[in-house]
């Protein structure tokens, strides 16, 4: 993988140009995030610090198209590749059409991806707050779950995992 600075200084250059997709896709094949259903990038609304918003957009088992902020580059890098890794779980979920009905489920998946990183390690992880708050918000997605059914039972050693990291996180805060 090329150094971290000549990555940053590829996307910028990008970003200083308006090619936000071009910048995102140098990423995807940078981090080898690319799912064989990726259909590309298209832009949305501009993202606001507070609130930066990507979907995944497509029929089930067609190839899926991931709309990301026409700024999303004026935002810290590894936050947005993890953005975008998680979106790029969602690409990977809707392969095949009813394989994850459940959204809650789809949503435990990809933010457990940002997490720990299992089907993308080469993706750095983002800081500390940003990994207590998708922590919080996996677990969010776990308990919209039925309470104790088999989606809770399938994810029960994860969210053991979640808890343990959540819980190092937040000791080491205090």
């Amino acid at each position: 993988m090329k150094p971290t600075a000549a990555i940053i200084q590829k996307i910028e250059t990008y970003h200083e140009l308006g090619e936000t997709i071009a910048a995102a896709e140098y990423l995807i094949e940078v981090y080898a995030i690319k799912h064989p259903n990726f259909k590309g990038f298209e832009l949305r609304e501009k993202a606001k610090p507070e609130y930066v918003l990507m979907t995944t957009e497509g029929t089930f088992g067609q190839p899926q198209i991931i709309r990301i902020p026409e700024n999303t580059f004026e935002f810290e890098l590894v936050l947005m590749l993890n953005l975008i890794a998680h979106e790029m779980i969602h690409v990977a979920q809707k392969v095949v059409p009813n394989q994850y009905p459940d959204r809650n489920e789809r949503e435990w998946q990809a933010y457990y991806e940002m997490l720990f990183h299992k089907t993308y390690p080469q993706v750095p992880n983002v800081k500390e707050h940003h990994i207590l708050f998708f922590g919080n918000k996996a677990f969010e997605y776990y308990n919209r779950m039925e309470n104790g059914g088999a989606l809770q039972q399938k994810y029960a050693e994860q969210k053991a995992e979640v808890e343990k990291l959540l819980a190092t996180l937040k000791k080491k805060q205090s």
